[in-house]
């Protein structure tokens, strides 16, 4: 069974983690809804990202996080 990922999950893991969370909806030259979302810790390290769709935005957000986190651990053993 498929499970549904929502953008309340994904906030939730994100602050667990030690992550604070933003997002904010904007119009582009076109006048189309984009969304923006962030993560960010106290030490330093921001993530940005851009997409159509505010669940697109944190899903992107949340794989950018995990991959570069992911590869400073293995790089720093």
């Amino acid at each position: 069974m498929r499970q549904l990922v929502s953008i309340g999950d994904i906030a939730d893991n994100f602050s667990k983690a030690g992550w604070s969370v933003g997002w904010v909806s904007a119009l582009d030259l076109e006048g189309r809804t984009i969304w923006i979302a962030d993560a960010h810790r106290d030490e330093g390290k921001r993530f940005i990202v851009r997409a159509d769709e505010k669940l697109s935005a944190f899903v992107e957000l949340e794989r950018q996080v995990l991959t570069v986190t992911f590869y400073l651990e293995s790089i720093s053993r």
